[in-house]
């Protein structure tokens, strides 16, 4: 029969599994990865900051984007890289710290769409209606859309988390690497009925808004160019859409990966890392991405190493 112990304040968090051969492997990639990825989106969102030039409303509303990644692994892959050098007994979490975690692992995942979803909207006025561009995108419009990008993901995981603490625990161990909503309800013996309900329309509703309004904008998109015989408007749409689309399949592909191996209990291991990668892969290659295409970041970081190359002679 097993034993329960009611809202204990602590919680033992189960960890990736890996054999002990591969512990220190994948403890190198993930502290590399996350170097690479607070280096990487610290650098573009100092580089937005600082730099006149790139006071566009693209690049301010990929600095949202670069934010997001900071912060959604920051909660998260340091931790990690901790309980990964313990033993499983001493992998322990205080429930508040839990919570805070899962807030924050939900926030990244439904910011990255929001965030993306008004950037989609960002290309569809610039490349629909460039004569309109600048009327419509001002910095009211960019601070409303910034707003309602992370406002609407407050409230809709403020919500999801709302429900799961009212939930009595009886149980004590988190079956994943990290904290998450669902990992933290099924600590409860109530009925989590409301939990699973939300759960699935939350999901439902930010993924078909998120993927309409891709298909959305990028066959209004599509149409324009098609129609358009201005070669230089054409560029300027396949290069822009490419990176925004490239960066936003790759976070829905590793997300539905998630969705997908839930399906399967006897891949639990495997699922467990790929939710990591959720983390990991966009964080890391969202500033490559958006780096490599585009030129003013290209053109500051030329004049960057430029003028340490000039400071040694001078």
């Amino acid at each position: 029969m097993e034993n329960y112990t009611y809202n204990s304040p602590t919680l033992q968090l189960e960890g990736l599994n890996v054999s002990k051969d591969s512990t220190y492997s994948v403890f190198v990639f993930l502290f590399f990865s996350y170097l690479f990825i607070i280096v990487a989106n610290v650098g573009i969102a100092f580089m937005v900051f600082i730099d006149k030039s790139l006071h566009q409303p693209m690049y301010l509303l990929f600095w949202n984007l670069s934010v997001n990644d900071i912060l959604g692994n920051s909660i998260l892959v340091p931790r990690l890289l901790v309980d990964m050098l313990r033993p499983p007994s001493e992998r322990i979490i205080s429930y508040y710290e839990c919570v805070v975690q899962a807030f924050t692992t939900h926030m990244f995942s439904t910011t990255a769409h929001t965030v993306l979803m008004i950037m989609a909207f960002d290309r569809y006025v610039a490349i629909c209606n460039p004569l309109r561009y600048a009327a419509i995108m001002t910095n009211k419009m960019l601070i409303k859309l910034t707003v309602s990008a992370w406002g609407v993901a407050f409230v809709l995981v403020g919500i999801l988390l709302g429900l799961t603490i009212r939930l009595n625990r009886c149980r004590t161990l988190i079956r994943s690497p990290y904290c998450d909503n669902a990992a933290l309800f099924k600590l409860s013996c109530e009925s989590v009925f409301i939990n699973n309900v939300y759960g699935l329309t939350f999901t439902v509703v930010l993924f078909t808004g998120s993927i309409g309004s891709m298909v959305l904008t990028y066959t209004k998109i599509t149409v324009v160019c098609l129609t358009s015989k201005n070669k230089s408007l054409n560029s300027k749409a396949l290069k822009t859409c490419s990176t925004h689309l490239l960066v936003y399949l790759i976070m829905l592909f590793t997300g539905m990966s998630i969705i997908t191996l839930h399906r399967f209990p006897q891949l639990s291991d495997s699922r467990k890392f790929v939710a990591i990668l959720y983390h990991i892969i966009p964080g890391s290659l969202n500033p490559v991405i958006y780096g490599m295409q585009s030129k003013e970041i290209r053109r500051f970081l030329s004049k960057l190493f430029d003028s340490k190359k000039v400071l040694p002679s001078s």
